[in-house]
């Protein structure tokens, strides 16, 4: 059996899993990133599926990330509602960092919004602010669809001109100017980790063109480009990045400023999901 059929069968099993115990599958999936968990209580009528129930899905081991996924209703709209992830930082590749999407494709799902915990490198940013991703720079190797090319993610060398949906983010900036939310817009730089950036780091992205810097989202943003399911993005920022305000970045505050802005991201998604669905 080759590689590729190894991984598809994969998808598939897990896609079934899912399906069977969750019954009708939304078009729209939110992942939730760190810190931001509580948003799952915005939730109705839910399924709860634990990652590590679902055959072959990779099972989170960050902080903060609880590892399940909930179908459900938000606002009487149907979602899928992934609450945690992986990270390579873990040990995990690029390919089991963009697993779920695999998934995704499977269970046809169409419309997907990712969140996550940022460093701001744009000083205008503060911690508590939301910023609506309009691209991303990746400069560590490898890619979630390294390896034997398999068509479940589009062509060979798939274009990455529009990552994140224009249609998505017009939505998006419509939902924040209906609720009042202020809404910043930038560039986000992926970093590895699990080690928080150096202040020379931090320089260079700011000179590549980063607004905000951080450790997920990008792996599987490739790999729903690629699959053909439109995508979009917040960051929350819940610190400003190393050597730009004299302090130095901590898990606590990630995960304490995460969730007192959780509200305002649960506003969002809410509209987001009801305009978009």
């Amino acid at each position: 059996m080759s590689e590729h059929t190894q991984h598809n069968d994969k998808y598939t099993a897990a896609a079934k899993y899912i399906a069977e115990r969750a019954g009708l599958v939304p078009h729209t999936a939110v992942v939730l990133g760190s810190g931001l968990s509580e948003v799952t209580d915005s939730i109705k009528d839910a399924v709860r599926i634990c990652y590590s129930d679902i055959p072959h899905f990779p099972v989170s081991t960050a902080p903060s990330h609880e590892g399940a996924l909930y179908c459900g209703l938000m606002d009487n709209i149907p979602v899928l509602l992934l609450s945690g992830r992986v990270h390579c930082y873990e040990g995990f590749s690029m390919y089991d960092a963009a697993f779920y999407v695999g998934v995704l494709a499977r269970l046809k799902v169409s419309t997907l919004l990712l969140t996550n915990a940022a460093g701001a490198v744009n000083t205008s940013f503060a911690p508590g602010d939301i910023m609506l991703i309009t691209d991303h720079i990746k400069l560590a190797a490898p890619s979630p669809l390294t390896g034997p090319h398999n068509a479940l993610f589009g062509p060979r060398f798939p274009c990455m001109t529009e990552v994140y949906s224009t249609e998505l983010r017009k939505i998006i900036r419509g939902c924040a100017n209906n609720l009042g939310i202020p809404l910043k817009e930038g560039v986000y730089m992926y970093f590895a980790g699990p080690q928080y950036e150096t202040p020379a780091e931090i320089r260079a992205a700011g000179v590549l063109g980063a607004d905000a810097v951080g450790m997920s989202t990008v792996p599987e943003a490739i790999a729903a480009c690629a699959a053909g399911i439109k995508t979009a993005a917040l960051s929350v920022i819940t610190n400003m990045a190393a050597g730009i305000s004299g302090s130095a970045p901590n898990e606590s505050e990630v995960t304490d400023n995460a969730g007192a802005a959780a509200y305002k991201l649960v506003s969002l998604i809410k509209e987001f999901v009801s305009a978009a669905g």
